[in-house]
């Protein structure tokens, strides 16, 4: 029987990363096949556990995502691997609203069991009730066990043992404290440093997971049978004839959603391109232009004249173009600099993006474009300088809880751009990316 596993923590900060990335190479070096998730829109965490699997990592989000979608990927994603950790996202029963977006949801819906990594630092035989309470105050999830992280010593251990047998919670072992195994807390925010060695770093990890932690055993607890094979997979829209579909993908650009990918692959012949690098848009009926760090290549991107005057000569010809965040911000007359430097850009949307006086902007987004909705996550520092006369925004957008928010979504002929990191991996809730892609909207 195959384990399939959910991470969770009581809140963020416990390392459910660090363990994570230690789990997946260390099943991954037993030369199992394992698949990786996480919990939530976040695609930093995803991008690390490609690297620790080798393997892509795939969202489950009960926000962006139906019920039935969610069960769908992961019985479609798991049905080939020997093992399956999926990462939760902030504290276990953390949600956009009470538990509902929460890890807890998610393990509920795909009826896997949760093991809980605790931050140990600082205390020892109080966390007795921690346990005994998140084991205890949701009977619809299994937690089976508890790893502990930045664990000082064997006695240390030994008080945190007994913590666990009076919760009824099974210690399946720890994570030492030192430095060389905690992920720079840069690392878990925008941007990733590329002198940050990540495969020595989850090799690193892996050693004292195999060391410390009873993979055996936790293997063990988790073998089960997760979704019910019960539910029908939905069929997807299809569109008249396949598209030539090219999408953006260098260092600059790099935020996506895999099953939005997949879902491009499944819709026509993809090509990558990178507007730092190649001199002109390959051939195209549609263009994705995701999120990423342009602010950091402002001089490459800026200096690569051909690719901009070729998105520029595509998108005035009435190409289809969708662009998020860091692709929005391309697409605009200029980027500023941190420092209040201006570098002009592909000119399609007359206004200003600037990286100065940055602000964190962050939150689930539901945007209504005339009779469509669409969903997705906003998360950037950047914002769009005031101006006399702004561009409308063609769409109404809300927060998670429903309160209106001033997040636009633009368009120029048949672009769509905005902040919004938008989810049509869904066939149940994609129809407005479909109708777009068949020149509907």
């Amino acid at each position: 029987m195959k384990s399939h596993l959910l991470i969770g923590a009581a809140s963020s900060g416990s390392g459910k990363t660090t363990f994570t990335l230690g789990l997946l190479r260390a099943l991954k070096n037993r030369y199992g096949k394992v698949r990786p998730f996480k919990c939530g829109p976040d695609y930093i965490d995803t991008r690390h556990h490609k690297m620790a699997a080798g393997c892509p990592s795939v969202n489950l989000d009960s926000f962006m995502m139906s019920e039935q979608h969610i069960c769908d990927l992961y019985r479609r994603y798991t049905s080939v691997a020997d093992y399956a950790v999926t990462e939760g996202v902030m504290g276990l029963f953390d949600g956009y609203d009470a538990m509902q977006g929460s890890s807890a949801e998610i393990a509920r819906t795909l009826n896997i069991p949760v093991v809980l990594i605790v931050n140990a630092k600082s205390t020892a035989y109080s966390v007795a009730p921690l346990l005994y309470g998140f084991k205890n105050f949701y009977k619809e999830i299994n937690i089976v066990g508890a790893v502990f992280n930045f664990v000082a010593s064997e006695t240390h251990y030994s008080f945190l043992k007994q913590a666990c047998e009076d919760a009824g919670v099974e210690a399946l072992g720890y994570l030492p404290k030192q430095a060389d195994v905690e992920i720079p807390s840069r690392h878990l925010g925008l941007t990733l440093d590329e002198t940050f060695c990540f495969d020595t770093f989850a090799d690193r990890v892996a050693a004292l997971v195999e060391k410390h932690v009873d993979i055996d055993r936790l293997l063990a607890l988790t073998a089960c049978q997760p979704v019910s094979n019960s539910h029908m997979v939905q069929l997807e829209q299809t569109l008249p004839s396949p598209l030539k579909i090219s999408i953006a993908r260098d260092t600059a650009f790099n935020f996506a959603y895999e099953e939005n990918i997949q879902l491009l692959h499944r819709l026509g012949e993809v090509t990558f391109f990178s507007p730092l690098h190649d001199s002109v848009l390959p051939e195209s009926d549609f263009v994705y232009l995701p999120g990423g760090y342009p602010e950091l290549y402002l001089p490459g991107l800026s200096s690569n004249r051909s690719m901009l005057q070729s998105i520029r000569d595509y998108a005035e010809a009435g190409g289809k173009l969708l662009a998020e965040c860091g692709g929005m911000m391309y697409l605009c007359n200029e980027i500023k600099s941190s420092e209040g430097s201006s570098f002009p850009m592909v000119g399609l949307l007359n206004q200003s993006a600037t990286m100065e006086q940055m602000k964190l902007r962050l939150g689930y987004r539901t945007l209504y474009y005339n009779d469509y909705v669409m969903t997705g996550h906003e998360f950037h520092y950047s914002r769009i300088e005031p101006q006399k006369e702004e561009l409308p925004s063609v769409a109404t957008a809300c927060t998670a809880k429903g309160s209106p928010v001033a997040t636009p979504l633009y368009r120029y002929k048949n672009v769509l751009a905005g902040y919004t990191h938008l989810y049509w991996g869904d066939p149940s809730r994609n129809q407005w990316f479909i109708d777009y892609l068949n020149g509907l909207i």
